[in-house]
Protein backbone atom coordinates (compact mmCIF):
# COMPACT_ATOMS: atom_id res chain seq x y z
CA UNK A 1 0.00 0.00 0.00
CA UNK A 2 1.44 3.20 -1.24
CA UNK A 3 -0.09 6.97 -1.08
CA UNK A 4 1.11 9.57 -2.97
CA UNK A 5 1.47 11.99 0.41
CA UNK A 6 3.09 11.15 3.71
CA UNK A 7 0.42 12.14 5.99
CA UNK A 8 -2.29 10.00 4.32
CA UNK A 9 0.14 7.49 4.28
CA UNK A 10 0.57 7.89 8.71
CA UNK A 11 -2.96 8.02 9.18
CA UNK A 12 -3.66 5.15 7.79
CA UNK A 13 -0.34 3.07 8.91
CA UNK A 14 -1.41 5.09 12.38
CA UNK A 15 -5.39 4.19 12.42
CA UNK A 16 -4.21 0.74 11.45
CA UNK A 17 -1.79 0.49 14.58
CA UNK A 18 -3.96 1.55 17.00
CA UNK A 19 -7.09 -0.85 15.80
CA UNK A 20 -4.55 -3.47 16.59
CA UNK A 21 -3.65 -3.28 20.13
CA UNK A 22 -0.63 -4.70 19.86
CA UNK A 23 0.78 -3.22 22.51
CA UNK A 24 -0.02 -1.79 25.97
CA UNK A 25 1.14 1.68 24.93
CA UNK A 26 0.40 1.90 21.10
CA UNK A 27 1.34 5.84 20.86
CA UNK A 28 4.88 5.22 22.18
CA UNK A 29 7.49 6.80 19.91
CA UNK A 30 11.35 7.40 20.14
CA UNK A 31 12.42 10.82 20.57
CA UNK A 32 16.28 12.14 19.66
CA UNK A 33 17.88 15.12 20.20
CA UNK A 34 21.18 16.58 19.98
CA UNK A 35 22.73 18.53 22.62
CA UNK A 36 24.65 21.77 21.83
CA UNK A 37 28.09 19.65 21.40
CA UNK A 38 25.95 17.30 19.04
CA UNK A 39 25.98 14.49 21.09
CA UNK A 40 22.30 12.21 20.76
CA UNK A 41 20.33 11.07 23.16
CA UNK A 42 16.86 9.01 22.57
CA UNK A 43 14.28 8.07 25.07
CA UNK A 44 10.45 7.06 24.69
CA UNK A 45 7.70 9.85 24.43
CA UNK A 46 4.15 9.66 23.69
CA UNK A 47 2.55 11.37 20.62
CA UNK A 48 -0.44 12.93 21.67
CA UNK A 49 -1.70 14.45 18.75
CA UNK A 50 -1.04 14.38 14.85
CA UNK A 51 -1.94 15.98 11.82
CA UNK A 52 -0.35 18.39 8.64
CA UNK A 53 0.84 20.87 11.22
CA UNK A 54 3.19 18.17 12.63
CA UNK A 55 3.59 15.74 15.80
CA UNK A 56 3.25 16.95 19.29
CA UNK A 57 3.98 15.16 22.30
CA UNK A 58 4.41 16.76 25.78
CA UNK A 59 6.54 17.42 28.08
CA UNK A 60 8.77 19.57 30.77
CA UNK A 61 10.86 22.36 29.39
CA UNK A 62 13.56 22.22 32.00
CA UNK A 63 14.07 18.26 31.20
CA UNK A 64 16.77 17.26 29.35
CA UNK A 65 14.91 16.88 26.41
CA UNK A 66 13.22 20.02 26.34
CA UNK A 67 16.33 21.82 26.83
CA UNK A 68 17.80 20.18 23.67
CA UNK A 69 15.14 20.84 21.98
CA UNK A 70 15.16 24.28 22.87
CA UNK A 71 18.90 25.08 22.06
CA UNK A 72 19.36 22.86 19.32
CA UNK A 73 15.49 22.83 17.58
CA UNK A 74 15.67 19.68 15.52
CA UNK A 75 14.83 16.41 16.37
CA UNK A 76 13.99 12.79 14.79
CA UNK A 77 11.04 10.50 16.10
CA UNK A 78 11.00 6.62 15.42
CA UNK A 79 7.87 4.82 15.72
CA UNK A 80 8.36 1.15 16.67
CA UNK A 81 5.57 -0.47 14.76
CA UNK A 82 7.24 -4.12 14.36
CA UNK A 83 4.72 -6.37 16.15
CA UNK A 84 2.88 -5.44 12.42
CA UNK A 85 6.36 -5.33 10.67
CA UNK A 86 6.51 -1.36 10.06
CA UNK A 87 7.97 1.21 11.42
CA UNK A 88 8.04 5.34 10.90
CA UNK A 89 10.85 7.68 10.77
CA UNK A 90 10.13 11.61 10.75
CA UNK A 91 12.65 13.95 11.13
CA UNK A 92 12.33 17.72 11.16
CA UNK A 93 12.58 21.50 13.29
CA UNK A 94 10.92 21.02 16.71
CA UNK A 95 9.19 23.49 19.22
CA UNK A 96 6.76 24.65 21.69
CA UNK A 97 3.44 24.65 20.93
CA UNK A 98 1.07 27.45 21.66
CA UNK A 99 0.00 27.82 25.61
CA UNK A 100 -3.34 27.32 24.76
CA UNK A 101 -2.99 24.30 22.85
CA UNK A 102 -1.24 23.17 26.13
CA UNK A 103 -3.40 24.22 28.14
CA UNK A 104 -6.52 22.23 26.21
CA UNK A 105 -4.29 19.27 26.55
CA UNK A 106 -3.45 19.87 30.71
CA UNK A 107 -6.90 19.94 31.23
CA UNK A 108 -7.67 16.37 29.62
CA UNK A 109 -4.82 14.74 31.58
CA UNK A 110 -5.45 12.48 34.92
CA UNK A 111 -5.05 14.86 37.63
CA UNK A 112 -2.56 12.56 39.28
CA UNK A 113 -0.37 13.04 36.32
CA UNK A 114 -0.94 16.61 36.91
CA UNK A 115 0.61 16.52 40.41
CA UNK A 116 3.09 14.46 39.18
CA UNK A 117 3.85 17.31 36.38
CA UNK A 118 4.36 19.75 39.02
CA UNK A 119 6.14 17.66 41.77
CA UNK A 120 8.73 15.99 39.87
CA UNK A 121 11.62 18.35 38.88
CA UNK A 122 12.35 16.07 35.70
CA UNK A 123 16.22 15.29 35.03
CA UNK A 124 17.20 16.65 37.93
CA UNK A 125 19.37 14.33 40.62
CA UNK A 126 17.09 13.12 43.04
CA UNK A 127 18.35 13.03 47.05
CA UNK A 128 16.00 10.39 47.81
CA UNK A 129 12.87 8.88 46.28
CA UNK A 130 10.92 9.92 49.55
CA UNK A 131 11.64 13.83 48.35
CA UNK A 132 9.57 13.24 45.50
CA UNK A 133 6.23 11.75 47.51
CA UNK A 134 6.90 14.53 50.37
CA UNK A 135 6.50 17.16 47.30
CA UNK A 136 3.43 15.26 45.65
CA UNK A 137 1.56 14.87 49.14
CA UNK A 138 2.49 18.26 49.29
CA UNK A 139 0.88 19.79 45.41
CA UNK A 140 -2.13 17.77 46.59
CA UNK A 141 -2.56 19.25 49.42
CA UNK A 142 -2.22 22.59 48.28
CA UNK A 143 -4.97 22.18 45.64
CA UNK A 144 -7.02 20.32 47.30
CA UNK A 145 -10.53 20.61 46.05
CA UNK A 146 -9.10 23.27 42.94
CA UNK A 147 -8.20 22.62 39.57
CA UNK A 148 -4.69 22.30 39.03
CA UNK A 149 -2.93 24.67 36.59
CA UNK A 150 -0.56 23.94 34.31
CA UNK A 151 2.99 24.55 35.34
CA UNK A 152 4.65 27.55 32.76
CA UNK A 153 7.27 24.92 32.37
CA UNK A 154 5.51 22.13 31.33
CA UNK A 155 4.08 22.08 27.55
CA UNK A 156 3.82 20.85 24.05
CA UNK A 157 6.55 20.17 21.57
CA UNK A 158 5.25 20.02 17.90
CA UNK A 159 8.04 18.53 15.43
CA UNK A 160 7.53 19.18 11.81
CA UNK A 161 8.43 16.87 9.56
CA UNK A 162 10.63 17.87 6.56
CA UNK A 163 11.66 13.66 6.02
CA UNK A 164 9.41 10.97 6.82
CA UNK A 165 10.26 7.46 5.86
CA UNK A 166 7.87 3.83 6.15
CA UNK A 167 9.55 0.69 6.19
CA UNK A 168 7.98 -2.45 5.79
CA UNK A 169 9.07 -5.68 6.77
CA UNK A 170 9.44 -8.32 4.01
CA UNK A 171 11.32 -11.30 3.70
CA UNK A 172 15.03 -12.01 3.80
CA UNK A 173 15.82 -8.52 4.74
CA UNK A 174 14.43 -7.20 1.51
CA UNK A 175 12.49 -4.86 3.34
CA UNK A 176 10.27 -1.89 1.42
CA UNK A 177 11.43 1.68 2.03
CA UNK A 178 10.17 4.97 0.79
CA UNK A 179 11.02 8.47 1.74
CA UNK A 180 9.34 11.72 1.92
CA UNK A 181 11.29 14.74 1.97
CA UNK A 182 9.45 18.23 1.73
CA UNK A 183 10.52 20.91 -0.91
CA UNK A 184 8.71 24.26 -1.48
CA UNK A 185 6.49 22.98 -3.52
CA UNK A 186 4.97 19.85 -1.63
CA UNK A 187 6.84 16.40 -0.79
CA UNK A 188 9.08 14.34 -3.15
CA UNK A 189 9.27 10.54 -2.99
CA UNK A 190 11.88 7.78 -3.90
CA UNK A 191 12.14 4.18 -3.07
CA UNK A 192 15.41 3.13 -1.32
CA UNK A 193 17.30 -0.01 -1.12
CA UNK A 194 16.46 -2.13 2.30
Amino acid sequence: MTYDDPWTWFDAWWRDWLDQKAVAEPTRVCLATADEQGRPSARIVLLKQHDERGLVFFTNHKSRKGQEMLANPQAALCFDLFAVGRQIRARGPVGPIDAAESDAYWQSRARESQVGAHASHQSETLGARQDLVDRVAAIEAEYAGRDIPRPAHWGGFRLVPEEFEFWHNRDHRLHERCRFDRTADGWTQRLLNP
